[in-house]
């Protein structure tokens, strides 16, 4: 499950030790710790414990409830529209697999660094069957080039670290030991912008993502 805590005035949110699927619990606990981090603004580095940075979709709950699916997208979508827009400097270290969703919301984030010698990064949906809402669509298009969006959305290929730096997909790559702080470099030097310009900047680079989310 999300947990939030600060050190050195950088917040550090850890999604979970699992497979960090959004449940309606993980979601409740992310929804928290972005309360929190609105309510005192400071730099944020997002990561995963163990092998996986997150799988995304909570599926087996999707299928057994079918009739919830819109408004459980829609509190999906709303979380990766607050990372996207939040009022302080964002990075992530994808510390093992981030498949689907889970990948989506590593592009919510400003930068993205990934462990270089272990797990991938993958949008499946093609080969799952489950076609891109608009909204995240528009996200990962917002974030990529035209040549790393089709590669990746196209052909569900698993990008190892090295392979995700090379299409920039992710902005480097680094040893376990070293993640935490190769993400932490890119934010830490940005600690005192002020949140409430930067969050109107990124609402206005994003604002045609952000009302895509808003679809739901």
């Amino acid at each position: 499950m999300p947990q939030l805590t600060t050190r050195d005035n950088v917040h550090l949110l850890s999604l979970g030790s699992d497979e960090n699927r959004f449940t309606l619990d993980w979601l409740t606990r992310m929804e928290a710790a972005l309360d929190a981090i609105e309510a005192q603004p400071a730099p944020l580095v997002a990561f995963g414990e163990g092998k996986f940075f997150s799988n995304g979709l909570d599926l087996d709950w999707v299928l057994a409830h079918p009739d919830e699916l819109p408004a459980y997208t829609a509190r999906v979508q709303a979380v990766f529209a607050r990372v996207l827009t939040l009022g302080a400097p964002t990075a992530v270290a994808i510390n093992g697999h981030a498949f689907g969703a889970g990948a989506m919301l590593a592009m919510a984030f400003d930068w993205r660094v990934m462990r270089e010698d272990r797990g991938f990064f993958c949008f499946p949906e093609v080969d799952i069957q489950i076609p891109f809402t608009v909204g995240m669509a528009a996200l990962i298009q917002a974030k990529l080039t035209p040549r790393a969006a089709v590669d990746s959305m196209t052909t569900g290929r698993r990008f190892g670290g090295l392979d995700a730096l090379s299409a920039g997909i992710v902005d480097g790559v680094a040893a376990e030991g070293a993640l935490e702080a190769a993400a932490l470099a890119h934010v830490a030097p940005l600690a005192g912008k002020s949140s409430t310009t930067l969050a109107a900047i990124k609402s206005t680079m994003y604002a045609d993502v952000v009302r895509a989310l808003a679809q739901g």
